[in-house]
């Protein structure tokens, strides 16, 4: 049975980052809000909790989850070869909408889905997300929404069509944005933005004006 947790009360709070660790540690979903929209989250290095996220929703492993960690430290651990223009991308705009496709480390031992070796990282700017990310690592985390519905704002709205799939929902309010982050590929000769969201292509620009279009 899923539980709810309102993260605008602090005891509330620190109950649910508690609740939503020992699910993580025990392979089951969770929702959590993030400074773009909520996502549904599981361990990033248990491939059976990261093949439920995908079920959960109704998603095929050609469209592999990212991986939100708590810290630019953390990403060291995850991908190799990372140019500096990439770093220069993050200190600018992370924690924040910006998520950075790089080569992973091959000898990590995960399964995201159909990858081709590559990652898609993000550091979400939003407390909760962030707290819970100290606790559990990095976690693989997709819109909470069924695939083709809207990405959720609120909690109402991931509960209301993850249901029971999920065991804690965190619910830190409305979020500013309906946008999901934009994406960054940086892992050719030059970067390439994948999709827009919520950073401007001339915002990127800025720190990479090298950046091409899709």
């Amino acid at each position: 049975m899923s539980v709810r947790f309102d993260c605008s009360h602090a005891v509330e709070r620190a109950e649910g980052l508690r609740e939503a660790a020992a699910a993580v540690r025990r392979g089951e979903l969770v929702v959590l809000p993030t400074d773009t929209v909520y996502g549904v989250g599981a361990d990033a290095f248990r491939p059976e909790a990261v093949a439920r996220v995908l079920a959960a929703k109704g998603r095929g492993r050609n469209m592999p989850s990212p991986v939100l960690v708590g810290s630019p430290d953390a990403l060291d651990d995850l991908v190799e070869d990372l140019p500096g223009l990439a770093r220069e991308l993050m200190a600018a705009f992370w924690p924040g909408g910006l998520t950075v496709v790089a080569r992973h480390r091959p000898s990590l031992r995960w399964d995201l889905g159909e990858t081709g070796g590559t990652v898609a990282v993000r550091m979400p700017d939003h407390p909760v997300a962030l707290d819970l990310l100290k606790a559990t690592g990095p976690l693989a985390v997709s819109s909470a929404n069924l695939t083709g519905k809207p990405s959720p704002q609120d909690c109402d709205a991931a509960q209301d069509m993850l249901g029971e799939t999920v065991a804690v929902y965190l619910d830190g309010g409305r979020t500013e944005a309906a946008v999901p982050s934009s994406i960054v590929d940086v892992t050719g000769e030059a970067p390439v933005l994948v999709r827009a969201g919520a950073i401007s292509a001339a915002r990127l620009r800025e720190i990479a004006p090298g950046l091409r279009e899709r």
